[in-house]
């Protein structure tokens, strides 16, 4: 009795080990923004955050949950003065607080810079930056796509080197793993962790995802045509090619063909041909890339120059013809005949 008494508080411990629980296991801020990450089954829990300035609350910004993930919010710092601020991030339910962290930082005046972010920008293809740093570094990078407050997703990339000297930043080019919504509003946020000296910057904006796609190449001549397309976002493609095809200004071919659907860096051929071999002339082609509400994306223009069509001599009609007339090969002999007589009188 008492081993079994034994075997089951272990089996209690254990159950209780893993059973998780509702924590805030990370949080980053700056004067501009923060972001916090929450473990555990937090839905219907509420994530309140205190920007804190010299034991004031300047700014407090309180967000529903659904679930575990991490969270950002935008703190307005337009008026923001030089100091130490604090942000702390308390998760509650029912007014209880279950879980706290706080996080410090100093705002404002020179600061000893490891690494520099000299550009960043996010958009329907992913989330592009250049990054240098005055001596060689070894940086942790988070990439996530946000929609609302909430990221969809976060990747992070450990122990990327980044080259020393300024006159030579690293370029970073970071593709979105998601499909994107069209006309949907997104955020890039990128936090780069420089874990020596205890560095963090973040960097984000905000954009509208759009499908796009470009022509490549094309070719084209008396029977038809064909486009290359190439997808370049993560918003599923779906668009369609109008081939319009006009002599002198005057209209005389339009066919349209949906394009397969593409994502960034995904490329198809589309082929059309016309009802007929165009006759020998100059022909203007104009072939346009429209997009999945119909706005134009690309346009291609070219020239086609039709040839006449040559059609090969059939030597076997040309023998046949000539074992049918034997008369035109007898009169070239007896004339050849004639003038060898004329010379002999001669001499």
């Amino acid at each position: 009795m008492r081993i079994y008494a034994v075997w089951l508080l272990v089996a209690l411990a254990a159950f209780m080990g893993t059973a998780q629980s509702q924590e805030i296991i990370d949080l980053y801020s700056s004067i501009e923004s923060a972001d916090v990450t929450v473990e555990g089954d937090a839905n219907g829990y509420v994530l309140r955050l205190d920007l804190i300035s010299k034991g004031d609350v300047l700014q407090t910004r309180n967000l529903a949950l659904d679930g575990p993930g991490t969270w950002i919010v935008r703190w307005t710092a337009r008026s923001a003065e030089e100091g130490s601020y604090s942000v702390c991030a308390s998760l509650q339910k029912d007014d209880n607080e279950v879980s706290r962290m706080c996080y410090n930082f100093f705002y404002g005046g020179p600061s000893p810079v490891r690494f520099d972010v000299r550009d960043f920008y996010a958009d329907s293809r992913g989330m592009h930056l250049s990054i240098s740093g005055r001596d060689p570094t070894i940086v942790d990078i988070y990439y996530m796509l946000i929609s609302g407050n909430k990221a969809l997703y976060v990747s992070r990339d450990k122990a990327v080197p980044i080259s020393g000297g300024l006159a030579a930043p690293t370029q970073i080019d970071y593709a979105w793993k998601q499909i994107l919504e069209n006309n949907r509003e997104y955020t890039g946020r990128v936090k780069i962790v420089e874990l020596n000296h205890n560095q963090t910057r973040a960097f984000m904006n905000s954009f509208i995802a759009r499908d796009d796609a470009e022509i490549t190449e094309t070719y084209e001549d008396e029977i038809g045509a064909s486009a290359t397309v190439l997808g370049n976002s993560r918003v599923p493609f779906e668009g369609t090619l109008r081939f319009e095809l006009s002599q002198n200004g005057t209209p005389l071919a339009r066919v349209e063909k949906k394009t397969p659907v593409l994502l960034t860096g995904d490329d198809e051929t589309v082929e059309i041909s016309w009802n007929s071999t165009l006759d020998p002339g100059i022909y203007q082609l104009s072939i346009v890339l429209l997009g999945n509400d119909g706005d134009i994306r690309d346009v291609e223009e070219s020239i086609i120059e039709a040839e006449p069509v040559s059609r090969p001599v059939n030597n076997t009609t040309a023998e046949a013809q000539a074992q049918e007339s034997p008369l035109p090969a007898a009169i070239g002999f007896i004339a050849l005949a004639v003038a060898a007589m004329i010379c002999r009188r001669g001499h």
